[in-house]
């Protein structure tokens, strides 16, 4: 090596257990793309095909934009999160942080524009499971990068 080659860091192997969360965060947050899909087309009546009432179809098509966008923050930035991830990449951490604030932003507004009212307990359920499960693989991705898994 020459005298101006910067050496490069090595990478900690990881634990089993590293593959099956960014394996599982991939396959959650790939369902939750095709959930975000599927709101982008739906109607009053494809929603009541679903079971909802019309007025919980109503509240769910009256979304304000930023709603729609945050739901995609969150939904994306948890599958290129796990996708980095599985790559080994520190870039994991402050995507799935991205993603955490797309889902936070999410509930709020849930709250905010009626949701959750219309909705029910299930949807608050769902809901935060959705942000606790993000905030756990923001904490994974952290804790790994700290122990020089991600570079």
């Amino acid at each position: 090596m020459s005298a101006d080659a910067t050496p490069t860091p090595t990478r900690r192997a990881p634990p089993l257990w590293f593959w099956g969360v960014a394996a599982l965060g991939l396959a959650w947050n790939v369902f939750g793309a095709v959930q975000f899909v599927g709101t982008l087309s739906a109607t009053v009546d494809s929603l009541q095909a679903q079971g909802l009432t019309a007025e919980q179809a109503a509240v769910m098509l009256g979304y304000p934009v930023w709603m729609t966008v945050v739901f995609a923050v969150g939904v994306f930035g948890g599958a290129i999160g796990c996708l980095l991830m599985l790559a080994r990449s520190a870039v994991a951490v402050p995507v799935f942080a991205l993603s955490l604030f797309g889902y936070i932003a999410l509930y709020i507004g849930d709250i905010i524009h009626g949701v959750f009212a219309a909705m029910g307990t299930p949807q608050v359920v769902v809901l935060t499971i959705v942000v606790a499960i993000a905030a756990g693989l923001w904490a994974v991705a952290r804790f790994f990068r700290t122990r020089g898994v991600l570079a």
